[in-house]
């Protein structure tokens, strides 16, 4: 059930607020960044609801007359919204009130309802890309493996109990059982054939709490990072802890990297793929990238602030 003030009436002056209370931060995180909103002059429309399964018709119904776009919620939030905001192509207020956040964090804004108000009204914008398999899209990545088992394991209790930590107790569970597949994978017409345990197709950078796809991955670089994670032994595994974090796989032999605009991805079953922490496709995969898809706000310096992240987690 959905809870809406004056949405009826909306402006292109004003600016429409979706949250989903079920998100880890829920609507009482809010008030303060709402407040920080009026006092600086901008008029908010707010709808809160228990289903975000609601939010893509909540803006079909709402999102055309307003003049922003602003959501409350995870990356699951943003990626079942994904074909309409697309779709209005409105300037979007990004407000991380989920557990891993990924989208915030490689658009550099901060966790704090409060502080994520502030860069909404400060109004500076960046052209996303989004990227594409089987026609769904998705924000941050898709995943075939251990990712796939990561979105199993994990539940709604373990996320508000223990926060993107839950993730990484997921992936330890899911890395014990090491499963591997075969799988061909052709990236921008250049074919071959792995062995796997993870297969992950970037658009943004980060995933899973804050885990990176690639050092060299952008969200507006027109570009799908992916790499292929053969299987190891856990020992060979565990160091790879740092690259997981940094997105540095260099001198990684059974790390398979690969960038491209178009990349397709078989496997001798079918198998489910991950995108931005829900379940949405399965293989045969057909991945493609939508260059400056989505216009967001992003803090001011945006661009100098990834060259100062890129630095230190290169150190």
């Amino acid at each position: 059930m959905s809870f809406t003030r004056n949405a009826e009436n909306i402006e292109p002056s004003q600016i429409l607020l979706v949250v989903n209370r079920e998100a880890r931060a829920g609507r009482k995180e809010m008030s303060e960044g709402l407040e920080l909103l009026r006092c600086r002059g901008f008029p908010v429309v707010e709808i809160y609801t228990e289903n975000p399964t609601e939010i893509p018709g909540i803006l079909r119904r709402y999102g055309k007359d307003a003049g922003l776009i602003a959501l409350g919620g995870g990356d699951g939030t943003f990626n079942c919204s994904a074909e309409i905001l697309f779709e209005l192509n409105k300037p979007l207020g990004i407000l991380p009130l989920g557990t891993a956040n990924d989208l915030a964090r490689t658009l550099g804004i901060p966790p704090d309802p409060k502080e994520a108000c502030r860069i909404l009204a400060e109004g500076h914008t960046q052209r996303i890309d989004l990227g594409r398999v089987n026609g769904k899209f998705f924000l941050n990545v898709a995943s075939i493996g251990l990712g796939v088992r990561v979105t199993r394991e994990i539940s709604q209790e373990s996320k508000q109990r223990w926060g993107a930590l839950s993730y990484a107790r997921s992936l330890l569970v899911a890395v014990r059982e090491n499963r591997s597949f075969s799988a061909e994978i052709v990236c921008d017409g250049h074919r071959e054939r792995t062995r796997a345990i993870q297969i992950a197709v970037g658009n943004g950078r980060h995933y899973g709490g804050g885990m990176t796809v690639s050092d060299e991955a952008e969200i507006d670089d027109g570009l799908l990072h992916l790499y292929s994670l053969k299987p190891q032994k856990l020992w060979k595994l565990a160091l790879l802890a740092r690259s997981i974090q940094t997105g540095d796989y260099r001198g990684r032999s059974w790390v398979v990297f690969r960038s491209g605009r178009k990349i397709e991805i078989r496997t001798v079953r079918p198998m489910d793929i991950d995108t931005d922490g829900e379940l949405t496709a399965h293989t045969p995969a057909h991945f493609e990238v939508v260059e400056n898809a989505l216009e967001v706000i992003v803090p001011a310096g945006y661009r100098d602030g990834r060259e100062v992240r890129d630095v230190a987690q290169r150190s």
